[in-house]
């Protein structure tokens, strides 16, 4: 059964834990893998360079549209980078992304 992951930018690790933690207690992302990265992107007409980290959320599919809801409602961005891809995995692993989600 395929399931969703949100990938998820932030300005700090502070603001991917917090969402993280958030999303986790409300049983929308069964889990959630934080990580830096090196941003380079236009914003404001110039060449930016950032510093960021990156969430990648797991769900089920059912959970897409209130996932997105809560990440743009939690989110500090002005215009947050809010990726979405249907994937597969192992059975078992899918089971356990269904278990450990809410059933909206």
């Amino acid at each position: 059964m395929p399931f969703l992951l949100f990938y998820v930018t932030h300005p700090d690790e502070d603001s991917a834990r917090r969402l993280a933690d958030h999303l986790l207690e409300q049983k929308l992302v069964a889990c959630a893998n934080i990580f830096p990265i090196e941003s380079a992107y236009q914003w404001n007409d110039a060449i930016q360079h950032e510093r960021e980290w990156v969430s990648i959320l797991k769900t089920r599919t059912s959970l897409e549209t209130h996932l997105e809801k809560a990440i743009q409602s939690f989110h500090t961005y002005e215009t947050p980078c809010i990726l979405r891809y249907e994937v597969r995995a192992n059975a078992a692993y899918e089971a356990w992304i269904i278990e450990s989600t809410a059933e909206i």
